[in-house]
């Protein structure tokens, strides 16, 4: 059982989850921001995506209904 080196108090964590969180955090933070466009690409999928989702529901319920 180490100690964990991040740890302000001097408090081991064995199984080392801090840690891995912090290198989580931590490399987030490193990544650049994405462009407006790459945000933007996928906010249209995700519109077309719904868009087709609400058209085949409503081609299922009027086969159904019809």
């Amino acid at each position: 059982m180490a100690n964990n080196p991040q740890s302000p108090n001097g408090n081991h964590d064995p199984a080392g989850s801090t840690q891995m969180f912090r290198a989580f955090v931590d490399e987030g933070t490193r990544q650049p921001q994405t462009s407006a466009g790459s945000s933007g690409g996928s906010r249209v999928g995700v519109i077309v995506g719904v868009i087709a989702a609400v058209v085949i529901v409503a081609g299922v319920a009027w086969l159904a209904l019809g």
